[in-house]
C-alpha cells in the first residue's frame, strides 16, 4: 500500500468497521431515551436504570483489555462475531427486563461484554493495524466519524419505535438489526501494514505479561489514561441523563432525541478532523483544547438562558467535541508500543474511560434521586475538564516499544 491512498482492503475494512460501529454505538447511544419510559412503568427511581448502564460501561472496560488480546491473537473478526450474538441476547432480555436485577444482568453484564467486542477499540485496533504509519490516525477517524453516522440515525429511528411501538419492542428490533454484526465481522480481514522497504524485524515477540509490565512502568501512559477517564465520565453523563435533565425543565423527549443526534451529526465531523489533525500536529496538545473546550461549553450552556436552541447549540458544539479523543488516544497509544499491542493496550487506557463511564452515569442518577437535581454532577463534570487538561501536560507520545 502507497503512502498517499489506501488499499482496497483496508477500504471495506474500513466500510465494515464503520457499519459495525454505526450499529453497535447507534443503538448504545439511545439508550438514555430508555430512562424515563422504563422507569414510570416499573416506578423506579433513575438511579436503577443509572446503575445498569453505569454497571454496562464498568464490566464493558474491564474485560476489554482481555478482549483486547483475543483480538490481537485470533483475529478481529472472531471477537466481533462473538460480540454481536451477545449484543442480540442482551437487547432481547433487556425487553423482558421487570426486575432492577434482570437489568443489571442484561444491559449491565450482557451488553457490557458485547460492546467489549463491538466498539472503538477491537474496531479502531484493527483499522491502525492494517494502515500505513502516516495515514493511521487519519484512517483511525475516518472509521470513527462514519460510525459516528450511526449515532445521529439510530436516535430519530429509536424515539420513532418508541412512540410508536412501546420500549419493549423497540428493543425487540433493535435486536434484530445488531444481528447484522456477525456477518459483518468477515470484513475485518485486512492484514497489517509491514514496511516493504524496512529490514527485517530483530525485536522479539514480547509476551502479555512482558508488554503489561513496560506499559506500566511509562508515567505517560497513565497520565493518557486518567485523561480518558474524563472523557468517559462526560460522555456517559451527558448522553444518559441530559434527556432527563430536559424532561425537569418542561421539554419533551423530542428535544433530548434531538440533542443527541445533533451529538451523533457533528460527532462525525469532529472526529474526522481529529484524526486529520492528529497526524499534522501534537495529539496531547489537541487532546488539551478538547478537554477546555468542553468545560468551557458546558459552563456556557450552564449559565445561559436554558431554550430549545441552546439545547441544540450545546449539542451541537459536544458534538464536535464527543468522540474526537477516540482516534487521538488511540494514535498516541500505537506511536507509544507499535500495533502489535494496540488491541490489548487500547484496551486498557479505555478501562479508565469506563471507570469513568461509571461514575458519569450512576452519580448523575444517585444525584437526582437524593437532590431533584444534576448539579454537583455537572460541576465535577467542568471540574474534571480542567483536570483533562492539566494531565495531558505529561503526555507525550515518544515511541517505547516498535512496529
Amino acid at each position: 500500500m502507497s503512502e498517499t491512498r489506501f488499499s482496497n482492503t483496508l477500504i471495506y475494512m474500513l466500510i465494515g468497521s464503520a457499519i459495525i460501529l454505526a450499529l453497535s454505538l447507534g443503538i448504545r447511544h439511545a439508550f438514555g431515551l430508555y430512562l424515563v419510559p422504563m422507569s414510570h412503568e416499573f416506578g423506579w427511581g433513575h438511579n436503577v436504570f443509572s446503575l445498569a448502564i453505569a454497571l454496562q460501561n464498568l464490566i464493558w472496560g474491564a474485560v476489554q483489555p482481555i478482549t483486547g488480546a483475543f483480538a490481537d491473537r485470533y483475529g478481529s473478526k472472531v471477537v466481533v462475531a462473538v460480540g454481536g450474538l451477545l449484543y442480540v441476547l442482551g437487547l432481547s432480555l433487556m425487553a423482558m427486563s421487570s426486575t432492577g436485577l434482570l437489568l443489571n444482568l442484561s444491559a449491565g453484564l450482557i451488553l457490557g461484554l458485547a460492546l467489549s467486542a463491538t466498539s472503538f477499540p477491537v474496531l479502531l485496533s484493527a483499522v491502525g493495524r492494517a494502515a500505513h504509519p502516516s495515514k493511521r490516525s487519519l484512517a483511525m477517524g475516518i472509521a470513527s466519524a462514519a460510525g459516528s453516522f450511526g449515532q445521529f440515525i439510530m436516535l430519530p429511528t429509536t424515539l420513532l419505535l418508541l412512540q410508536s411501538f412501546g420500549w419493549k419492542s423497540a428493543l425487540f428490533i433493535s435486536s434484530i438489526l445488531v444481528a447484522l454484526l456477525v456477518p459483518l465481522a468477515w470484513t475485518l480481514k485486512a492484514p497489517m501494514y509491514v514496511d516493504p522497504n524496512a529490514a527485517p524485524s530483530t525485536t522479539p515477540v514480547l509476551s502479555f505479561k512482558q508488554i503489561l509490565v513496560i506499559a506500566k512502568n511509562h508515567k505517560p501512559f497513565w497520565f493518557l489514561s486518567l485523561g480518558f477517564f474524563v472523557c468517559g465520565f462526560q460522555v456517559v453523563f451527558i448522553g444518559i441523563h441530559l434527556p432527563g435533565y430536559l424532561i425537569d425543565h418542561g421539554f419533551n423527549a423530542t428535544t433530548g432525541t434531538i440533542f443527541l443526534a445533533l451529538v451523533g451529526l457533528f460527532n462525525i465531523v469532529g472526529t474526522y478532523t481529529a484524526g486529520w489533525l492528529g497526524g499534522k500536529y501534537s495529539k496531547p496538545h489537541l487532546l488539551m483544547g478538547l478537554y477546555g473546550l468542553r468545560g468551557i461549553a458546558m459552563i456556557l450552556f450552564l449559565v445561559l438562558p436554558l431554550t430549545t436552541w441552546s439545547v441544540y447549540a450545546f449539542g451541537v458544539v459536544m458534538g464536535l467535541l464527543w468522540l474526537s479523543t477516540v482516534p487521538l488516544t488511540n494514535g498516541i497509544v500505537a506511536n507509544m508500543f507499535g500495533v502489535k499491542y494496540l488491541t490489548m493496550l487500547s484496551g486498557l487506557v479505555f478501562f479508565t474511560h469506563q471507570v469513568g463511564s461509571f461514575l458519569g452515569g450512576w452519580l448523575g442518577g444517585l444525584n437526582h434521586d437524593m437532590t431533584g437535581n444534576y448539579n454537583v454532577v455537572w460541576i465535577l463534570s467542568i471540574l474534571l475538564s480542567i483536570f483533562g487538561v492539566l494531565v495531558h501536560f505529561m503526555v507525550n507520545e515518544k515511541a517505547v516499544v516498535h512496529d
